[in-house]
């Protein structure tokens, strides 16, 4: 499973302004209800019920919230990038601004959690959070996640 497979170029917010974790999480529920048909209500509650039990926020201005639900039929993702970083509750204390959320189907749970750990380790690298964070529009957000997530050659 790489990033090409989960990101669909229509799932990216460039540009997104948000002044706290709720607000953030109801603009990619919106994202996740057009692109994916969704309805809105029921992917913000299935994030924040995930963000109940402890907060995504991975570190160094990255959150990867996630939630299985029904209905689904592969794992998909959303991506934004902040205007202004908002406090996400991380684990370093750092504000967020750049969020790839996950959204799986409830009956694939190794699948999620493989997604889940390719999305981390990309976020990994200081090079590209701030590529992303300097990036123009969506194509070029897209093409780095997709670069930053191949193998490179020994």
């Amino acid at each position: 499973m790489d990033i090409e497979d989960i990101l669909d170029p229509g799932a990216i917010g460039p540009r997104v302004s948000a002044s706290d974790k709720r607000q953030a999480l109801s603009i990619v529920a919106e994202i996740a209800g057009r692109q994916f048909g969704l309805k809105p209500s029921t992917v913000l509650n299935a994030l924040l019920r995930r963000e109940a039990k402890g907060s995504t926020g991975v570190g160094h201005g990255v959150a990867i919230p996630h939630a299985q639900l029904r209905n689904m039929d592969r794992i998909r993702g959303v991506f934004v990038r902040l205007e202004a970083p908002i406090d996400f509750g991380s684990l370093d204390e750092k504000p967020v601004d750049l969020l790839f959320v996950l959204l799986g189907p409830t009956e694939n749970e190794a699948g999620h959690l493989t997604a889940l750990a390719k999305v981390s380790r990309v976020f990994r690298s200081a090079e590209l959070r701030s590529q992303l964070r300097q990036a123009g529009g969506p194509d070029a957000l897209r093409a780095l996640l997709f670069q930053s997530a191949r193998p490179t050659a020994a």
